[in-house]
């Protein structure tokens, strides 16, 4: 059975929502990475009974970010989040540029003027 890792996103947003059984053998072999085996001897259940409860909770995760799409939002959310930092970046890196550049023309203007005065006295 191949693990599909987009479960554990769906199993933190909806986890509570399956029933314990669920939740717990999901949680085991998606996020403590334990085999079916290993999770069945807790559970007091088969291998098999393990993989039956595995494969319906994943139905459900998978039927309710269909009807609900909190997951989807969150990862819409965290993408712009993402875009609006680099954007700030952008932006901070012209601003400290734009006041380095002032500062430099400031400093040439001091420095033009002493020469200037100097200069008048030769």
């Amino acid at each position: 059975m191949g693990k599909d890792l987009n479960i554990a996103m769906l199993l933190d947003f909806y986890g509570e929502l399956l029933t314990k059984k669920q939740e717990e053998a999901l949680n085991l072999y998606y996020n403590e990475d334990l085999s079916l085996a290993e999770i069945a001897e807790p559970l007091g259940i088969t291998r098999q009974g393990v993989r039956d409860t595995i494969k319906r909770g994943e139905k459900q995760l998978y039927d309710l970010e269909e009807k609900l799409g909190l997951a989807k939002r969150f990862r819409d959310v965290k993408s712009e989040v993402f875009e609006i930092q680099e954007m700030f970046n952008e932006v901070r890196e012209y601003v400290d540029s734009f006041i380095h550049s002032a500062r430099l023309s400031e400093a040439t203007k001091k420095i033009s003027d002493r020469l200037s005065s100097v200069s008048d006295k030769l």
